[in-house]
């Protein structure tokens, strides 16, 4: 038992300390991040992807991480490895709310997501595909409600690749043409990110009030 204590307090303490240093080191900017990822040559993508994987526990912007993919591999290859990252960062991130449960997500998220919940524990992969594409919710927060209800991980894992590959390219496109200088790349990839950008906003009311999370009217 004193084993497993000191095991917790031994991983807990590696997570603060990369925390602390990946915020003094690594400035929250695509282009240092590039540069960065780019300093490891042939391993870039594999660091990359390992950064990716822990962001959740980082606290770093996933958007900040996916524009510096683009910037760094280009809009194809940028997209493939965030979205093996992130993929296996919700992963970890499910896991982990499975393992610790309810103490992960605040009280006042709970009440507030009693609905979703419920259709998570009928449907979830409809429902985590549904909230990957339309993301009125934070991408950490539904990988941690979903391993807490026990969404078949199967389901979990498949509809998180296929919801976030949309805005997972949208991101890196733009990266990539910004890497590029080519001011109609730059223009088209606008375009698409404010496209794929608006398709939340237009459908957010509705989906909030099928989940539950507003009354009719509001």
């Amino acid at each position: 038992m004193l084993t497993r204590t000191w095991w917790k307090i031994f991983v807990a303490f590696i997570i603060v300390g990369g925390i602390i240093w990946f915020n003094q080191h690594i400035h929250m900017k695509p282009q240092t991040i590039r540069e960065w990822i780019l300093s490891f040559g042939v391993l870039a993508p594999l660091v990359f992807i390992g950064l990716y994987t822990v962001r959740p526990f980082l606290f770093f912007p996933a958007s900040i991480l996916s524009l510096a993919a683009g910037l760094a591999f280009g809009a194809w290859w940028g997209t493939i490895f965030t979205v093996i990252g992130a993929t296996l960062g919700a992963s970890l991130s499910f896991f982990v709310a499975k393992k610790f449960g309810e103490r992960v997500i605040q009280e006042s998220w709970k009440k507030k997501t009693i609905k979703l919940q419920a259709q998570l524990k009928k449907n979830g992969f409809m429902y985590v595909l549904l909230l990957r594409l339309i993301p009125i919710f934070p991408f950490d927060f539904i990988s941690y409600l979903a391993g807490i209800v026990n969404v078949k991980f199967t389901h979990f894992l498949f509809a998180t690749w296929i919801g976030i590959i949309p805005g997972t390219f949208a991101y890196n496109f733009l990266g990539s043409s910004f890497a590029s200088g080519n001011r109609i790349i730059i223009i088209i990839a606008v375009i698409v990110f404010l496209i794929i950008s608006f398709v939340p906003i237009m459908t957010n009311a509705k989906l909030r009030q099928k989940l539950g999370l507003q009354q009719k009217g509001e």
